[in-house]
């Protein structure tokens, strides 16, 4: 499973994974369910690996901020997201100390979560988090 190809679906619980693609979308794969489905045009689709958290300085990618979760939880999965707010954004201070707190909502840090452990139990090795991250920084 490769994490260029996980994407969120509005409106769809849950992580999908992009098997192949048609000519009015892509065939996808939840990665709760196990079921495929078709995601047309028409649904609003984006991208994990486009996706980026505000911090005070610059955009951190999604995949760092999952690496950084891995590293702290090991690979095992995170705190719930229905969690208090306090204790999320404690729990995401801890993985993110310089977020945007002005800009990084809690429903926001609830999302982010709610995806690292959807990953963690689709057996998502995040190891190959950090070695695309480095591919890419020695590309450009």
């Amino acid at each position: 499973m490769e994490f260029s190809k996980i994407i969120a679906v509005s409106g769809k619980p849950g992580l999908f994974e992009i098997l192949s693609q048609t000519k009015s979308g892509v065939i996808v794969k939840s990665l709760l369910e196990d079921k495929r489905m078709p995601i047309t045009a028409t649904h609003n689709v984006s991208l994990l690996e486009n996706i980026a958290i505000f911090t005070y300085t610059e955009d951190i990618p999604l995949a760092e901020v999952f690496s950084n979760i891995a590293s702290k939880e090991n690979g095992k999965e995170a705190i719930s997201h229905k969690e208090s707010a306090t204790k999320l954004t404690e729990y995401f201070s801890e993985v993110l100390p310089e977020y945007d707190e002005e800009r990084v909502y809690t429903s926001n840090i609830k999302k982010v979560i709610q995806w690292y452990n959807i990953l963690v139990k689709a057996n998502f090795d995040f190891s190959t988090l950090t070695q695309e991250e480095v591919t890419t920084e020695e590309e450009e």
